[in-house]
């Protein structure tokens, strides 16, 4: 019985090891051929070299095969490695999610991406990479955002949990960015995450550092991770087996990096002089190089485990639980390609000749270079079979949907007579934490240890620290006094991180992609010291780059900060705002504003539309105007500024401030106002949204057939009481370059105000004063713009 029983079984592995080997050659032809293509028999117009890397393709053609055919299933979540792009469009081809047209067109517009991007690709990529490193990092704080929905019971309780995996190149382990979140992942206590390291000991300029890589296992293992290494396939473990086997394994054991990839170029003569030099006087070597002709003695030499399809199998099968698991897969740079092993083969390209050669041993006749089955041994019926079969394919595309959560016609606002943005900001929020609201539960914070400064205290007091486990806060317990109640639990809504704006941006773009990756609904906010968006200025971009929707409040802010000094006070980051896709920014001078924008935040971020919101706020406690916003006032606010001190008609002068300073523009209007009467005084709350409509309306104005489409921007509609050739004084505490271009709009001229240098401690009256920020400042400014 026992033999009727196990023989189907090992022929159904052998029928899928044999399958996936085919598709592996394809996977392997197609990527290549997608290269080639681009950079060889398409029209090149200007005569930039397209690129595409083929040697990288190759490392990971058979940990991709495996993983996508075999090991994933739907749930399962992949940042595939920037350089094998070629292969993810290549096996997504396959599956029939995309098309020969965009293959053709790799790296062309409108074409397959150069890398993975979730919103210019349309094979259903996961995580978008590129920027190295950025995408590894991803899948740990995915992980975390998928325990954060599923404790707490935000998306679909049927939902399987998945895995998160990383298909990491090893040159992108000298990425920094990777340990700050590994150290991250380990106080959260990640879970189901794996990385594949393609340790194939090639970079961009030469072969990795054998003496930096023998420490990785080390520092995985140190931060409780599982580590798993493919070394060497069934092909040497057999040789191994032999007498002095052995020898052989601690031959290759000792071999350099550099002379490993080096003998791999020069093929089967090399490993045979070498072999023979080195380990002749062992009588089991000289058998084995007696039984192995050149071709199959390079075939033994280069049997590594990360491109052997069984030793892959048997390692990713050999992992059931969820502890974070690091592989590290011994692979060959540009294997099976004629450049393998060559250093200089990162950006290398196969020569028409070289390719001829490669097609005719892939067995592919002209005109079937894009044929799916071409080339391959087994019935096309089979294979389509076992591509409809493959677990991770089999749900269909996987991007998810979640609801809009509704957002209340008026946040909570507070009445303090005098207070700073920021107080505004932590009061609103400790509103909206007191309420059981849907809106309440979606919210979710995180700050990099500057959770009290930023003034979110109060809603932690309130929605508690997330963990996978409850912890007491200690000194609750010992009955010490103080104003912060930090309860660790799964019902918490605040993630804590250390002092990293990489893991703060990378942690926001996994929360804001919650609803398209786990079907849950996240309204993330994220605080930050102004100044600091900088240091995470890459992932920032990277989050925005894949339409991750959250909320960046950033503060304290500018020269304003006063007694921090110069380390601490933001110059260039409305030039950020203003600059940066993806991300709509404001700079409120008010906390009634404040409450306006929030709101509209909160829902921007949900708009098909939308995208991410930046508030750049300032801890300068400023006495609030006491009013009531009308519909139009808080549409103007949203959509950028509005006159907080009308003009006359054709008026010659209008101050125009942001933020901070708003004081000083007001007191200045007054005193301008005495000797010009009709000034106006312009409040703006976005020169980013402003902006980008005034030019949106240029564009639309040169698009218009057979009319000319008049109607103006926010901007203009704003300015249009001033006469021609009136004067704007600007200012801001920040980099006056960020509202310099109003006098574009109108050709008025303009005298900018603002922040050019290094700030410095000192209170606000010396710094404003020594800054060209103060009353007087302004009012010489508009005296200059005169004269």
């Amino acid at each position: 019985m026992a033999m009727t029983t196990i023989a189907p079984v090992q022929e159904l592995k052998g029928q899928r090891l044999r399958l996936l080997r085919e598709f592996e050659r394809k996977v392997l032809w197609l990527s290549a051929w997608t290269v080639h293509h681009a950079n060889h028999i398409r029209p090149n117009r200007d005569g930039i070299k397209v690129g595409g890397h083929q040697a990288s393709c190759a490392s990971l053609a058979t940990v991709m095969t495996a993983l996508y055919f075999s090991v994933l299933r739907p749930e399962d979540r992949v940042a595939v490695k920037p350089h094998a792009s070629p292969v993810f469009h290549a096996i997504q081809y396959l599956f029939g999610n995309q098309t020969r047209d965009k293959l053709e067109r790799f790296r062309a517009l409108g074409g397959a991406q150069s890398y993975p991007s979730r919103t210019k690709d349309v094979d259903d990529v996961d995580f978008s990479t590129g920027s190295v490193g950025l995408g590894v990092a991803m899948t740990l704080f995915a992980s975390l955002v998928q325990d954060y929905v599923r404790l707490k019971n935000l998306g679909d309780a049927e939902r399987p949990t998945g895995r998160m995996v990383a298909l990491v190149g090893d040159a992108e382990l000298d990425e920094g960015n990777i340990f700050e979140a590994l150290l991250e992942g380990w106080k959260h206590d990640v879970r189901n995450l794996w990385w594949v390291i393609d340790y194939n000991r090639q970079s961009l300029d030469g072969v990795v550092n054998d003496r930096l890589f023998g420490r990785i296992g080390e520092m995985f293992e140190l931060v409780g991770w599982r580590v798993v290494t493919l070394k060497y396939g069934k092909l040497l473990e057999t040789a191994f087996a032999q007498p002095d086997g052995d020898h052989l394994r601690q031959w290759i054991d000792d071999c350099p990096n550099s002379l490993y990839s080096a003998l791999v170029f020069k093929g089967g003569a090399g490993w045979r002089e070498a072999l023979t030099r080195d380990l002749n006087q062992y009588p089991g070597i000289r058998r084995i190089l007696e039984q192995h002709d050149d071709a199959a003695l390079h075939r033994l030499m280069t049997n590594l485990a990360g491109n052997d399809m069984q030793a892959v199998l048997d390692a990713f099968e050999g992992v059931s639980d969820d502890k974070p698991t690091c592989f590290i897969a011994y692979t060959i740079k540009g294997q099976g390609l004629p450049f393998a092993g060559h250093k200089d083969n990162h950006s290398g390209l196969m020569t028409l000749d070289q390719m001829a050669s490669f097609k005719k041993g892939m067995t592919i006749e002209d005109g079937q270079e894009w044929d799916k089955f071409a080339g391959l041994s087994a019935k096309p019926d089979e294979l389509q079979a076992f591509i409809a079969g493959a677990p991770f394919n089999t749900a269909g595309r996987r991007r998810t949907e979640a609801r809009v959560v509704a957002i209340p016609a008026a946040l909570p606002r507070p009445t303090d007579k005098k207070s700073s943005t920021q107080e505004g900001f932590g009061k609103i929020l400790n509103a909206i934490a007191a309420e059981d609201s849907e809106l309440a539960r979606r919210i979710v914070t995180t700050s990099p240890d500057v959770t009290v400064s930023t003034n979110l205290g109060p809603w932690v007091n309130r929605r508690g620290l997330w963990a996978h486990t409850e912890a007491e806060d200690v000194f609750r317990e010992l009955k010490v006094v103080s104003a912060q109640l930090w309860r660790k639990t799964p019902r918490g809504q605040h993630l804590e991180l250390g002092i990293a704006e990489n893991n703060l941006f990378i942690q926001l773009a996994a929360m804001g992609l919650s609803h398209q990756i786990f079907g849950a609904r996240l309204l993330p906010i994220g605080t930050l010291y102004d100044p600091f968006i900088a240091r995470g200025l890459d992932a920032l971009n990277y989050a925005c780059y894949q339409d991750a929707r959250f909320m960046i409040v950033a503060t304290p802010s500018g020269v304003t900060l006063s007694p921090e000094g110069g380390a601490h006070q933001s110059i260039h980051t409305p030039l950020i705002g203003i600059g940066q896709p993806g991300l709509l920014s404001y700079e409120p001078a008010y906390v009634d504003e404040l409450a306006v924008l929030m709101r509209h935040g909160l829902d921007y971020m949900q708009q098909d539309k939308g995208g991410s919101v930046y508030l750049r706020l300032s801890t300068r406690s400023l006495p609030q105007p006491q009013r009531t916003l009308s519909p139009a006032q808080e549409a103007d606010i949203v959509s950028g500024g509005y006159w907080y001190a009308a003009p006359e008609a054709g008026a010659d002068v209008a101050i125009i401030a942001m933020g901070a300073v708003t004081p000083e523009a007001i007191a200045a209007h007054e005193s301008v106002a005495r000797d010009f009467a009709g000034a106006g005084l312009l409040v703006l709350t976005s020169p980013d949204r402003l902006h980008a409509d005034w030019l949106a309306a240029q564009r639309n104005r040169g698009r218009t057939v057979g009319r000319v489409d008049k109607e103006p921007s926010p901007i203009e509609r704003l300015l249009a009481p001033l006469s021609r050739d009136a004067r704007l004084v600007t200012v801001l505490d920040g980099h006056p370059l960020a509202l310099s271009w109003l006098g574009s709009v109108r050709g008025q001229r303009v005298v900018p105000l603002g922040i050019e240098s290094f700030g410095q401690s000192g209170d606000i009256p010396d710094l404003y004063r020594t800054y060209k920020l103060d009353t007087a400042a302004i009012v010489d400014a508009v005296a200059r713009s005169i004269g």
